[in-house]
Order: structure tokens, then C-alpha cells, then sequence
């Protein structure tokens, strides 16, 4: 797009890109001041540095992890162009290249955390820490995890900045669309920052699910620790063990009908909406030539309603189904001989959970925003613009994005955090 001026816009992910490493940058040198203050000992002097690196690692992984959703949902990369592109053959094919692309962008974020995860634990444990636990080496490598998450949540407010430029520019955007007297300039800008607006909250649900999936691990590691407090023995966690495995298929099943819960809440409350608008243009006349505005209140009315009282599913089922789980396969332990069994399957579920809702969460968001910015694209004249074949597939695409991106991507990392927590507190 182009100004009054006829010059070209700048755009608007270059300056929140820039920003973002300003944020990173100074949170790294409070970093260096905070470990060199805090975590020196003369015991083990070469610590401190050890840990300002994990927090370096924190900071670097959520970093990379804004580029690459940037990537994948911002509409001058690759992935988003191709879902536009696919439009123009109908709307199947949007539907199949956007399932595509967020398949595809859940392998890159995993690896990063994987990495962060690793080399911040050997880092710890290089560091020369002494602790008090029976192993001093894995609880100061666990420790470097920990500051590596403390590294990554350092910038944790700019990038809350970021999810709120979203909502304005999307409502921003929308004012001009409905205003017939602003400039053609206008309407250029806002769709430009309303595109910028749908990538940096794609940037923010991906920053949550990786700090969550560092989180988690830290979790994990925790509940493991109540349990031997609680119980005296160190639990040994064997996947192939019949009970253990099916413990982690329930948790990674769970993933699955909680994101189906949200998806039918959604749908059943959008039908809804669209019933009420219908019965509104069929009772009320003058609502087509608008000398009688419409009955807003009662589509706010469904929505809200809806908003509280199907998430009430969802919410019982990641709270209870771990208690279940572990209670069941307490009593099938000790009809076994086995006193730690729903301990150990307790622990699968949460690993299992947490690991399935990472790669569910990055298919959604991401899925969700390639296909909203794909619609952007089509609607700023890419492939016939507004009103043709391709803008009509895009629409579709996008509906089927909205309710991935903004309803069930983002509540998966509160699943990963609520289960972890559940499982601590009925554990033991």
C-alpha cells in the first residue's frame, strides 16, 4: 500500500522487530548484572556466568521463536503466500495448503526448545554449583533450566505489548471499513497494520507454548520430587510398561477432545449467531435500508452467555481426568503389588499431555494465522482482490482459522500449566 504521498508504507513488523531485540538486548545485560550479584560463590566461581548464558539461551529461544512464527504467518514469507495462492484453485485446496503450513511450523519451534532445554541443563550442571540434593550435578542443571526460563520471560512485557496491538489495529481496521469517507490510503494502512496485528498475536501464543513447554519440564521434575519426599523411593518412570503407556495415551487423548470441546463451542455458538441475524433481517425491514439499526444486544447476549458456559467442559475434564487417571491406576497397583504405579502414570499423563499440546498448539496457532493473512493478502488485490473466486476461498479458510487461533491454539498452554499443577497437588 501507499500513502497520501504515493510513497510506500514502511512496515510495521520491521519496527516491532526492532523493539523486540531492544527488549531482548536489555534484558540481557540485567541478566549479567543479576547472576554476577546473585550467584556468585567462591566455591564455585565460574557459575555465575554459566547461568547468565542459560538465561541468554531463555532469551534467544523466545526470540527465535517470534521469527519463526513471523515466518509463518505473516503474508511476504513463503508459507502464507502459498495458502493465498491455493485459494484461487477453490476452497478445498486453502483449507489443505493451511492445515499444511501449521503442520509444518510445529517441527522448527520444538527443536529450539529442545535445544534451549539441553543446553541450559549441561550447562547447569558444568556450572560447579553445590547443592544439598543426593544428586548435586542434576539439580544445578535443573536449575539452569529454570533460569533459562526466567531468560525467556524476561522480555515478557513487550511481548505482552505486542498481543495487544492485535486487537486495536483488528478494531481499528474495522472502523475504517465501515467508515465510506476515509481515503483509499487509509484503508491500505490499516489492512497493513491489521496483517501486522494477526502475526504479532500468532507471536505471543507461540511465545506462551514455548515458555510453557519449558515450564512444564521444570513441573515435571517437581512433582517427581514430591513424590519421593511422600513416598521415600525415587520413582522410575518405564514408558513400555503396559499401565505407564496407557496412562500417557489418555493424556495425549485428552489434548485432542479438550481442542474438540472448544472447536464444537465455537461452531454451535456461531450457528447461533448467524440464526439470530437471519431472524433479525427477516422481522425487521429497515434494517436493509438502515433507518432501523439492528438488535445488537441479543448477539452479544448468545456470545457472552456462550463464553462462560462451554468452557465449563473443557475446564472439568483437565482438572479431573488426572485425578482419575492416577486413582485408577493407584488401585490397580496395589491389586498388583505395586504401590507406586499411579505415581508413574500420573507422571505419564502429564508428560504425554504437555507434549501433545505443545505440537497441537503450533499447529493451531500458526495454522490459524496463515490463514487469516492469507485472506489479507487476496483482500489487498493479490490474485483478483475483493469479490473474486480466490477472496471467497480465503473467507472460508479464515473461518476455519479464527476458532484455531484465538479459541483452542491459545487455552493449550493453559491446559500444559493447569495439568502440571493438578498433578503436584493430587499427586501425592
Amino acid at each position: 500500500g501507499r500513502d497520501d504521498g504515493g510513497k510506500a508504507l514502511e512496515d510495521p513488523m520491521r519496527v516491532l522487530t526492532q523493539g523486540y531485540m531492544v527488549a531482548v538486548s536489555l534484558a540481557m545485560l540485567a541478566f549479567i548484572f543479576t547472576t554476577r550479584a546473585l550467584l556468585y560463590t567462591e566455591a564455585a566461581p565460574n557459575a555465575w556466568w554459566h547461568f547468565a548464558i542459560c538465561g541468554f539461551i531463555g532469551a534467544v529461544t523466545g526470540l527465535l521463536i517470534v521469527k519463526i512464527t513471523e515466518f509463518y504467518t505473516d503474508f511476504v514469507h513463503r508459507p502464507v503466500i502459498d495458502v493465498a495462492k491455493a485459494s484461487v484453485s477453490g476452497h478445498g485446496t486453502n483449507i489443505i495448503a493451511g492445515l499444511g503450513v501449521g503442520f509444518e511450523s510445529a517441527m522448527l519451534p520444538i527443536i529450539t526448545v529442545v535445544a534451549a532445554i539441553l543446553s541450559a541443563y549441561f550447562l547447569g550442571r558444568s556450572s560447579g554449583l553445590q547443592t544439598t540434593a543426593s544428586d548435586p550435578e542434576a539439580a544445578a542443571g535443573l536449575f539452569g533450566t529454570a533460569v533459562a526460563t526466567m531468560g525467556m520471560l524476561s522480555n515478557l512485557t513487550y511481548v505482552l505489548a505486542m498481543d495487544v496491538f492485535g486487537p486495536i489495529t483488528d478494531n481499528a481496521a474495522g472502523i475504517v471499513e465501515m467508515s465510506p469517507s476515509c481515503p483509499e490510503a487509509a484503508r491500505d494502512a490499516m489492512d497493513r497494520l491489521d496483517a501486522a496485528g494477526n502475526t504479532t498475536k500468532a507471536f505471543t501464543k507461540g511465545f506462551a507454548v514455548g515458555s510453557a513447554g519449558l515450564a512444564c519440564f521444570l513441573l515435571f521434575n517437581a512433582f517427581l520430587d514430591l513424590v519421593r519426599e511422600y513416598s521415600g523411593v525415587t520413582p522410575v518412570i518405564d514408558i513400555v510398561k503396559p499401565e505407564v503407556f496407557c496412562a500417557g495415551i489418555i493424556g495425549s487423548a485428552t489434548v485432542f477432545l479438550f481442542v474438540a470441546y472448544a472447536m464444537q463451542a465455537v461452531g454451535s455458538t456461531a450457528e447461533q449467531v448467524v440464526m439470530e441475524v437471519r431472524r433479525q433481517f427477516q422481522e425487521i425491514p429497515g434494517i436493509r435500508d438502515g433507518s432501523v439499526k439492528p438488535e445488537y444486544g441479543r448477539c452479544v447476549a448468545i456470545v457472552s452467555q456462550a463464553a462462560i458456559g462451554k468452557m465449563v467442559a473443557p475446564g472439568l475434564l483437565v482438572v479431573f481426568t488426572p485425578v482419575v487417571v492416577g486413582l485408577a491406576f493407584r488401585i490397580l497397583g496395589r491389586m498388583q503389588g505395586d504401590m507406586m504405579l499411579g505415581a508413574k502414570s500420573m507422571a505419564a499423563y502429564l508428560v504425554c499431555s504437555s507434549m501433545t499440546a505443545m505440537l497441537t498448539a503450533f499447529l493451531l496457532n500458526n495454522g490459524g494465522g496463515a490463514w487469516d493473512n492469507a485472506k489479507k493478502l487476496v483482500e489487498s488485490g493479490a490474485h483478483g482482490g475483493k469479490g473474486s473466486p480466490a477472496h471467497k476461498a480465503a473467507v472460508t479458510g479464515d473461518t476455519v482459522g479464527d476458532p484455531c487461533k484465538d479459541t483452542a491454539g491459545p487455552s493449550l498452554h493453559v491446559l500444559m500449566k493447569l495439568t502440571a499443577t493438578v498433578t503436584m497437588i493430587v499427586g501425592p
